[in-house]
């Protein structure tokens, strides 16, 4: 099972790119968000492989939460490797948790080959689906800024329930904003 691979690009186009590893050219199809995000030659993917009868295929990714999000579209009935990167490709993982989290069908039916069925089926199978993939995007990014704000308001002698509480209805980025958010927010606790 290939899972990953890191090299130079032969060639590109917005579907797919030829990666050479040390001798060996890959060709692994990635979706438009991927392609945006190819600013050099070198490049590190995130791969799906996947094997049938006639053929194995690589899928890439950049970021980790599109492949989970890939991985996870695959394993719903009616949704091959073509349609789940189609929603790759039309949205963010961020902005189709989004999407699922609305439960907005014509969200889902924006994209290339999905039908009213197919929207439906799609948003029944994520259900739930969507925090976790929020958190995953989010949390690559908040958590060290979001678990240094804990241990500083923990040592200003705060209890764990009341700051996760005021953490949760901050809006800032970084240690500092999140603390003078939460300080605000708990004195109102």
């Amino acid at each position: 099972m290939i899972v990953g691979l890191s090299g130079n690009i032969e060639y590109k186009e917005p579907s797919f790119v030829h990666v050479d590893v040390k001798g060996v050219v890959y060709e692994v199809f990635i979706s438009l968000q991927s392609f945006s995000a190819l600013s050099s030659d070198n490049v590190k993917l995130f791969t799906t492989h996947i094997v049938r009868e006639d053929a194995q295929l690589l899928y890439g990714f950049i970021d980790k939460s599109e492949k989970k999000l890939f991985e996870r579209l695959i394993k719903i009935n009616g949704v091959g490797p073509k349609v789940a990167m189609a929603i790759c490709s039309t949205y963010t993982p961020s902005q189709f948790a989004t999407v699922i989290n609305n439960k907005d069908l014509n969200g889902v039916k924006k994209v290339p080959g999905i039908g009213p069925k197919s929207a439906g089926r799609i948003l029944v199978e994520l259900a739930g689906f969507d925090e976790e993939l929020l958190n995953n995007t989010s949390q690559t990014q908040q958590s060290a800024s979001y678990s240094q704000a804990t241990e500083a308001l923990e040592a200003l002698g705060f209890k764990k329930d009341k700051i996760s509480k005021a953490l949760s209805s901050c809006s800032g980025d970084d240690t500092a904003s999140l603390v003078k958010e939460a300080l605000k927010l708990l004195q109102t606790l």
